[in-house]
């Protein structure tokens, strides 16, 4: 499921349900489930173990939110339907407002993609400050309540109605204390306890699919003339297992972020930084790192695996309590897909909401499973482009990936494949979009000129980032 076939929020649609909601985990998860539930609950309650920082700062304990984030469009639209304004919001905190193929050099499969014959809007800004926006806006709604240096110990649980009943936490006083409520949702991330508990309170447990890629990420942050708004990618291949990508946000800088795939160790120091990118098949990014001034050290992030819970399988589970976001699927970040898929969650959970309480979370599940399903297959098909990614394979992977990858060679020079491609990648089309017969005849119609010495026909140079 996707932007193209999910019904766009509505809160005239919403029904009144009960007195409280709990949301664990204040991240953009836990902010968008708090957003919808804020139309059905007199009161939302959402517990952070962090402190909530009033200004666009990482939190401490998430350290990923250091790294570039992608806002995809089906995030950015439903944000928009959101919170109206959000994407005015950005730009005036300094974000900016960019198109993806026009703006940027997308570099795969030995070439760059030629620009879209349509225009394809995007927001880039850091991680903090597109939180920050979300939880600010959050904080104009009287029903919600946001609470840091919360930690939560349980879920009460009725065990003749096997109904969860509320939380069990230590306050921002480090007092133990319960909360009641008809409903509590675990947005708390990859790390999230609630397999754990199950178990513990004799519930199956969902299965979880784990898919190895092994990336490491290293990032750093450099000026950016005001004038050059632009940026590149540099996708990891099977030949060259590294990747790069340099985005615009705020305060006139660049976020670098260099991507290390199956033992290639992303660097960690200024010196190993430059090099790396002096290998790059791009220059930009080389160029700017050496002639911009760097606004910060590098910092480095771990990411071993893929990992996708099958909550939706489960043929018992305790009522009043639902997962979302990262808790229910982790993707490989290399594909910015998170924060995109965490409000289509609670887009899910918005419409569920509207079609009762009683069995919501089984017919939450289900929908997002088809939700996941999407980014599933264009993040783990593409990890397992590499022959050593391991985990389950989706069926028909292998073939996929060679289509996709005559595609996007083909892209170098058709901007109609272009849009076909980035519609797909951006959470707005199926994946299935790509085999409508326009976009496979120009795949695999006859083309007759050179080859490259990896197969990919040759195709005009594409033009540098703008200046």
């Amino acid at each position: 499921m996707t932007l193209a076939n999910i019904a766009r929020y509505d809160e005239r649609r919403a029904p009144s349900i009960g007195q409280r909601a709990v949301v664990v985990g204040g991240s953009v998860a836990g902010l968008c489930a708090a957003r919808v539930l804020r139309d059905s609950f007199a009161e939302v309650v959402v517990l952070e173990r962090d402190e909530i920082p009033n200004t666009p700062v990482a939190r401490e304990g998430a350290p990923q939110t250091s790294q570039p984030h992608a806002m995809l469009e089906a995030g950015r639209t439903t944000l928009e339907d959101f919170f109206p304004g959000f994407g005015n919001a950005i730009q005036s905190a300094g974000g900016l407002q960019l198109d993806m193929s026009k703006d940027f050099v997308w570099y795969e499969q030995g070439g760059a993609v030629a620009e879209a014959t349509a225009e394809l809007p995007a927001l880039y800004a850091s991680r903090p400050l597109f939180e920050h926006v979300i939880r600010e806006r959050v904080r104009e709604f009287d029903e919600v309540q946001l609470r840091g240096g919360c930690r939560v110990l349980g879920y009460e649980h009725d065990t003749e109605t096997e109904r969860v009943t509320g939380v069990r936490f230590r306050d921002e006083n480090g007092q133990e204390t319960t909360l009641e409520a008809p409903l509590v949702v675990d947005a708390t991330g990859r790390q999230s306890r609630t397999p754990t508990w199950l178990e513990a309170h004799g519930y199956p447990v969902p299965d979880v699919d784990a898919v190895e890629i092994d990336v490491t990420y290293s990032t750093v942050r450099i000026d950016r003339p005001p004038a050059v708004r632009g940026g590149v990618l540099v996708a990891p291949e099977p030949h060259r297992p590294r990747g790069a990508a340099m985005l615009p946000i705020e305060d006139d800088q660049w976020e670098v972020i260099l991507q290390g795939i199956h033992g290639e160790q992303a660097p960690a120091d200024r010196e190993t930084v430059l090099e790396w990118a002096e290998t790059l098949p791009r220059d930009e990014i080389g160029r700017r790192l050496r002639e911009q001034e760097w606004v910060s050290g590098t910092s480095r992030y771990p990411f071993p695996s893929s990992i996708r819970r099958h909550y939706a399988s489960l043929d018992r589970f305790p009522k009043g309590l639902v997962v979302t976001g990262d808790a229910l699927a982790s993707f490989n970040p290399i594909y910015g897909q998170g924060m995109s898929v965490a409000t289509l969650d609670a887009l899910a959970l918005h419409h569920e909401l509207e079609a009762g309480f009683e069995g919501l979370g089984s017919r939450f599940f289900r929908r997002t499973d088809e939700i996941i399903d999407e980014a599933w297959k264009i993040a783990v098909g593409k990890d397992f482009m590499f022959d050593e990614t391991t985990g389950p394979k989706p069926f028909g992977t292998d073939l996929f990936n060679t289509y996709v990858a005559r595609l996007l060679r083909r892209a170098h020079d058709d901007g109609n494949l272009t849009e076909a491609f980035f519609r797909v990648f951006r959470l707005e089309r199926s994946a299935t979009s790509l085999l409508r017969p326009s976009v496979v005849w120009r795949v695999l119609r006859p083309r007759f000129g050179s080859t490259t010495a990896n197969g990919s026909e040759t195709a005009p140079a594409s033009s540098s980032m703008r200046d």
